[in-house]
C-alpha cells in the first residue's frame, strides 16, 4: 500500500465445536463478537469513541447473525452510539476482506482508526443456511454442467494433484500436533481472550492424540453419486479428519493510520505491506490462493522466499498442499502453530483469526514478513502480506 497502515493489536476467542453441545453454542453470536470487541479496546487502552468504524466479516447472515451483526455487536459492546458498523461477506475470507477494506479507507485518508473483525456461530446457524435455493437462469446457463460444493472441489484437487489419502491424513495429524505443541508452549496466550462463563483450556476443536492411523479409519465425507459419475478420477479421499471442523468463534484487529496512532499513544505490532483479492475457477473453487499469492507478492515487490511464515487456511488438507506445490513454498513455514484443521474454521472469523495467529508466529520467530491467504466459496481468494514492526 502506498500509505502506511498499522496493525496495533489482534485478539481471538478459542474455537468451540460447532454443534449443540459445543462450548460456545449457548453464546449468542452478537454477544460473542461484542465481548471480543470489548476485549480488544480494553487491551489496547483505546477510547472506543475514537473508533471511526467497525467492519465485520460474517458468512451466514441469517437468524441470529442477520440484521448487520457488526452494528448490533458495537452497541452490545457498550461502544458509544456514534460508532458505526458494517458487515461484509467474502465467504470464508470475510474478515480478511474486512481487514483489507479497513486498511483501504485508512490508506485513502478517509478514516484513522478502524476495527476489523469476524464472527461465526456454526452451532446456531447451520452450514448452508444462507445458500440460495435457486441460482437463476443466467448462472445455470453459463455453467451448464453445474457447479459443485466445496467437498467435491477438495476431492478434485486431491485427484488432479495426485494427493494420496496418506499424505492428506499426515498433513492433518501434523496440524493437530503443531497446535498442541503451541498451546503447551504458551504460544497462544497473547492472542486468546476469555469468553465469560466459558472455561476452555485450548481450542475445543483440537485433538492432541490424533494419529494417521486413526484418521485412516474415517470414511469419505462427501461422496456424491452424481459427482462420481461426472468425475471418475475422484477416489474419495476427503474425510472429517482432513477437513476443517464446524466451529464457533470471533476475532478482531485494531488498525490505525500512523499519525492517529501516535496521537493516541498506540504502538504498532506490524504494518500491512500489500493485499490482493482474485477470482478463480468456481468449479475447482479452492485454488484461488495460488493466483492471490502471486498477485500480492507482485504488489509488495517480494518473492515468496522473502516471507518468513505463511498462514494458509486449512479448509481442507489439499488446499495448502496444492498451494505449496504450485508456488514451491517451504512447507516448514506453513501454519507453524497449526491450522484450521486443528484450530477450527468459524467461517467469518477465520480471516482475522489467521492474522492474529500470524502476528504471534512472527513475534515468536522474530520474523519480518508474514503472508496469509484464504480460499473462498465461488472460486475466490484473498492474500495479505504484513511486516512486523514490534
Amino acid at each position: 500500500m502506498n500509505a502506511e497502515v498499522w496493525i496495533v493489536d489482534a485478539v481471538r476467542t478459542r474455537s468451540g465445536r460447532g454443534r449443540p453441545d459445543g462450548a460456545l453454542a449457548k453464546v449468542h453470536p452478537i454477544d460473542l463478537l461484542a465481548g471480543t470487541l470489548a476485549a480488544l479496546v480494553e487491551r489496547t487502552g483505546v477510547d472506543p469513541g475514537r473508533i471511526d468504524d467497525v467492519v465485520v466479516g460474517c458468512v451466514q447472515q441469517v437468524g441470529d447473525q442477520s440484521g448487520n451483526i457488526a452494528r448490533n455487536a458495537v452497541l452490545a459492546a457498550g461502544f458509544p452510539e456514534s460508532v458505526p458498523g458494517t458487515t461484509v461477506n467474502r465467504q470464508c475470507g470475510s474478515s480478511q476482506q474486512a481487514v483489507d477494506f479497513a486498511a483501504y479507507t485508512i490508506a485513502a485518508g478517509a478514516q484513522g482508526l478502524v476495527v476489523a473483525a469476524g464472527v461465526e456461530s456454526m452451532s446456531r446457524i447451520t452450514l448452508g443456511s444462507s445458500r440460495p435455493a435457486d441460482l437463476g437462469a443466467r448462472l445455470r446457463d453459463r455453467y451448464r454442467d453445474g457447479l459443485v460444493h466445496q467437498g467435491v472441489s477438495a476431492e478434485l484437487l486431491a485427484a488432479r494433484w495426485k494427493l494420496e489419502r496418506a499424505e492428506l491424513d499426515a498433513f492433518s495429524a501434523a496440524s493437530h500436533h503443531k497446535a498442541s505443541a503451541a498451546w503447551a508452549a504458551g504460544a497462544f496466550w497473547n492472542e486468546v481472550i476469555e469468553v465469560p462463563g466459558i472455561h476452555l483450556g485450548t481450542d475445543e476443536t483440537l485433538r492432541p492424540g490424533t494419529t494417521t492411523d486413526r484418521l485412516a479409519e474415517l470414511p469419505p465425507a462427501f461422496h456424491d453419486d452424481a459427482a462420481a459419475a461426472r468425475f471418475p478420477e475422484i477416489e474419495w479421499r476427503i474425510t472429517a479428519g482432513n477437513s476443517s471442523p464446524i466451529s464457533d468463534g470471533a476475532s478482531a484487529v485494531l488498525l490505525a493510520a500512523p499519525d492517529r496512532a501516535r496521537a493516541l499513544g498506540l504502538a504498532p505490532r506490524a504494518r500491512i505491506r500489500a493485499a490482493s483479492v482474485v477470482g478463480d475457477d468456481p468449479l475447482l473453487m479452492l485454488t484461488g490462493p495460488v493466483p492471490a499469492t502471486r498477485a500480492v507478492l507482485d504488489r509488495a515487490g517480494l518473492d515468496l522466499r522473502d516471507i518468513d511464515v505463511y498462514e494458509v487456511n486449512e479448509a481442507f488438507a489439499p488446499v495448502p498442499l496444492v498451494w505449496a506445490s504450485e508456488l514451491g513454498a517451504d512447507t516448514e513455514r506453513i501454519n507453524v502453530h497449526g491450522g484450521a484443521i486443528a484450530l477450527g474454521h468459524p467461517l467469518g472469523a477465520s480471516g482475522t483469526r489467521l492474522l492474529t495467529t500470524l502476528l504471534g508466529v512472527l513475534d515468536a520467530r522474530e520474523g519480518r514478513y508474514g503472508l496469509q491467504t484464504m480460499c473462498e466459496a465461488g472460486g475466490m481468494a484473498n492474500a495479505t502480506i504484513v511486516e512486523r514492526l514490534a
